[in-house]
Parts: C-alpha cells; structure tokens; sequence
C-alpha cells in the first residue's frame, strides 16, 4: 500500500509536508532562517547551492512562507466514530454487545475486514468497543392498542345492577315461600334455597373460569360449547342438591330452587358471552317487584314475573349458544378441567361469607347488607381492570423495582379504599331506601367493610391467577364462622390480613404483571 489507513485522500490545496530539517544555532522560529548580514569566511556544511538554509541560485526566497506541518492536520478521522455514527440508532438500543456484533455480520463485515480497516481483532471485539461509545436510548414501550385494561365504569355497573336484580325474585316470591319455622332456626324453605344456591356458586365459577379460558385462547365456538355442555348439568346439580335438601312441606321453595338453579346457569352463559345488556333486559319483569315492598301483589301476578324473567333468560342464553351447537367438534381437550376447581371453591368461600354478612338483627338488615355487598361487584370488578391497567402502565414507565413497587402499591390502597367508599355508600342508600330498614351501626358497618376487603382482595388474587391462597383463606374463614358464629369479626378481619399480606408480597413484583 502507498500510505497509511489513517491518512485522508490528498486535496488539490493541500500542499505535501516538509521534510523537517535539523535546528541550527541562531535560528527561531520556524521557517526560513535569516541571510548572514555580509560575506565574511565561515565553514560551509553542505556547499550544495540551496543547503545552507538560504538561497541558492536555483531557489528564490519564499515570499510566504509555511510553517512546519501540525501533526494533526492531514489525519483521518478514527474509522470507529464514523461506524458509530452509522449505526448510532441500531447500537444505541441494544442490550449486549452480541447484538451490535450480529448487526455488523448481517452488514458483510468479515474478521479481516475488521482487523484491517478497525484494528480490532473481530466482530465481538469490535461490538464491545461500540457497545461502549454508543449511549443507551432504549425506546419506550408502546402501550397496548386499545388499552383493554381500562374497561368502561358503564359496563361494569351494569354488571353489578344485573347480578343485584335477581334479588327482587325473592320478594315476589316470600309469599309463595311462606310456612312453618324450618330447621336450624330459619325460615320454612331456606334450607333448600341456600343447598341450590351454593351449589349454583361453585358450578358456575368453575365453569366461568374454563370459558373465560377459551376465549383468551381466541376460540369463541369453544367456549360456547363448553356453557351448552356445562350450563345445563349445573342446573341438573342444583335443583338436585335442593330437593335433595328439602323437607317435607318445602316443596314450593324446593321448585324455587329448581328455577334459581336454572337461571345462574343462563345467567352464567350471558354474562361470561358478555351479553349483560340482553341480561338486563330478561330481567326487566322482576321490576315489578318494587310496588310489593308497600302493597300486595296477587299471588298469580308474582308467578307470571318470575316465569316471564326466567323464560326470557333461558331463551336468550340459548340464542347466544347456537354457534357451540353448531361446531360440535370445536372445544374438544383444552385445559384441563381441574385446573377450574379452585375457582369453583373459591366461589363456595365467597358465597358464604356473603351468605354470614346477611345474618342481621333482624331480616331486613341482613338483606340491605347481601345487596350491597351485591352491588358493589360491579364497581369491585371495574377498580380490578382499574389497578391491572394502571399496573401495566407503571411496569412501562418504571425502572427501578423499588420504584415500580411503592407506585403499585398506591394504586392498591387506592382502589381497595375506592371500592370500601362505594360499599359504604351503597350501605347507606339501601338503609335509606327500603322501608322500615334500620340504620347501620358503627360495629355492623366495620363488620360489612371487613368482609368486604375480604372479597375485594381475593377476586383480586383470583385475577392474578393466586386463587388457591384467596379460596384457602375464604373457606377457613367461612368454615369458622359457620363454627362459631359469635367469632365472625375477629375471623373476618384476620381473613383480611391475611390476604392483604398475600396481595402485598405476590402483587408488589414487576413479574406478576407481565402480559
């Protein structure tokens, strides 16, 4: 080669470099030296014409002349910045130096290229270096399209108005229901009525979850089927399990039973579809009701509401299903089915422990507190998407994991304290609204707020998969206090606890919410 890879390309105005001559005695500066002042005798080193250090007669003094060369000037640039500067962008978002040494392999560059124009060994070396000088600008990531953790507060009302209506099925049918003392204590018909409802609970949540499960595979016609196969042997269990629980002389509250049983798993089928509108609307003819709290309604009027809501229901969720129907083959293996059985018990736990907050002083106490408690799902389940959403949000704009933890950790109390806000009011609004209720008092309303925290947080650890811990905890706790029932509260409030600490220590990491 004729020069050095570090020398740019020669210019038209550049002149070439002096060869740098020895400094004598008299001379400073740079340049040329001074002529003697007048001829006198003196050794001549060199008597060639123009090696004296002044003019010869074939060299004419330089009226301009040029100052030695700056080491610097007429050097390239290091060829390293220049690859830097070209590749900037890709190198400056990588996160080892193994990508930006599979970027310059994908560009060509081989190892001798590289030893040749870089002076680096190979590509890995060379990755390194850059990996160095390039600043980290790692990009943002983009938040998902449509935001779907941030679901409408319209449509989760709705959702809680719905799972609240059914509860005027009771009051058109207390005349139909009325007998002698039952057992246990209770009314004449309770028995039966709660044997179906719980078992309605357990079958229903287990068979929510596995649906829910099909559809975030992405196969509807799958999930359809497994409603049209489960819907209706929930059914067949809980009327079988009321009668099976009835006295003899409860047989009306037995049939009612039945047909509870049969609308929780219609019900189930539009409400896990998402079909909560069409719900709504087959609910409709339980308004009738509302006239029954101050006058008595004729017994076949209450009859022909409570068929017309649950005949709409069924025929409904029937609509909604035909796609299942139809793609017969569709839904076959999947996830297992035991994978859905902590669900269904965590259903049973929660159930009861609604079921123990609606044993008041008096009838219409406990029935205000259970419609609360009921009301309350639908803003419970929207403060659920409300805490994922803004948990997704902080695991996108965080960096530390300290950082990420006391932010998630306010969102929590946040919505835990929003959602206890809305039970208390809703508390209130029934006390205010229903004749002849009782107003709360401070240890019942404590009480309410605790069992509360308690469904809130274990639909919370449902939702993040840790529903083996929120079922543990919720059934122990129902289990004691259908033990001793004078032990609720304290029970009720170390179940909260516990869950409060499961929440803090499984919710708090930046893994538990990945997507």
């Amino acid at each position: 080669m004729s020069g050095s890879l570090w020398l740019k390309p020669p210019t038209a105005d550049t002149p070439l470099p002096t060869i740098p001559r020895p400094r004598r005695e008299g001379v400073t500066g740079t340049g040329a030296p001074p002529a003697p002042a007048g001829p006198g005798p003196g050794p001549d080193p060199d008597p060639r014409p123009g090696h004296d250090g002044g003019p010869g007669p074939d060299r004419r003094p330089d009226p301009h002349p040029h100052p030695d060369p700056d080491p610097g000037d007429g050097l390239a640039g290091d060829p390293l910045d220049e690859l830097a500067e070209r590749i900037g962008a890709l190198a400056a978002v990588a996160v080892h130096p193994d990508e930006i040494a599979a970027i310059l392999e994908s560009d060509g560059m081989t190892d001798d290229h590289i030893r040749l124009t870089y002076g680096r060994a190979d590509s890995f070396a060379l990755a390194e270096d850059l990996y160095t000088r390039v600043e980290r600008r790692h990009p943002a990531p983009q938040a998902p399209p449509g935001d779907a953790w941030h679901t409408g507060l319209a449509g989760c009302l709705l959702r809680g108005l719905v799972f609240a209506l059914p509860g005027l099925a009771y009051v058109l049918a207390a005349p139909l229901l009325a007998g002698e003392q039952g057992r246990f204590g209770l009314p004449g018909g309770t028995v039966p009525l709660l044997a179906g409802a719980v078992t309605g609970w357990v079958w229903n949540q287990a068979l929510s979850h596995r649906a829910y499960t099909w559809l975030g595979l992405g196969d509807r016609p799958a999930a359809a089927r497994a409603l049209l196969v489960g819907a209706p042997a929930g059914a067949l269990a809980g009327t079988a399990v009321a009668l099976a629980a009835a006295a003899p002389g409860e047989t009306p509250a037995a049939l009612f039973a039945a047909g509870q049983s049969v609308y929780l798993a219609a019900a189930t089928v539009l409400l896990v579809l998402g079909r909560e509108r069409a719900l709504f609307c087959a609910l409709l003819p339980l308004a009738g009701a509302v006239p029954a709290f101050r006058w008595d309604l004729p017994d076949p009027l209450r009859a022909t509401l409570l068929l017309a809501a649950l005949t709409a229901s069924v025929v409904l969720a029937g609509l909604v299903l035909r796609p299942g129907a139809r793609r017969a083959a569709a839904g076959s293996g999947g996830p297992p089915r035991a994978a859905s059985l902590p669900y269904g018990l965590f259903g049973l736990g929660s159930g009861l422990l609604v079921l123990q907050a609606g044993v008041g002083v008096t009838p219409v106490s406990g029935a205000g507190a259970v419609i609360a408690l009921t009301l309350s799902m639908g803003p419970a389940e929207w403060l659920l998407h409300r805490f994922r959403g803004e948990s997704l949000t902080r695991l996108r704009t965080l960096s530390t994991a300290r950082e990420f933890r006391r932010a998630v950790t306010g969102t929590l109390v946040l919505c835990l304290g929003g959602f206890l806000t809305v039970l208390v009011a809703l508390t209130l609004t029934v006390a205010l609204a229903w004749p002849g209720a009782p107003w709360p008092t401070l240890p019942r309303l404590v009480g309410l707020l605790v069992i509360g925290t308690v469904l809130w947080l274990g639909l919370l650890l449902q939702a993040f998969g840790a529903v083996r811990g929120a079922a543990a905890v919720c059934l122990l706790a129902a289990a004691a206090q259908t033990v001793e029932p004078a032990a609720g509260p304290l029970v009720a409030g170390a179940a909260a606890a516990v869950l409060a600490v499961l929440t803090c220590v499984l919710l708090v990491r930046p893994t538990a919410h990945r997507v």
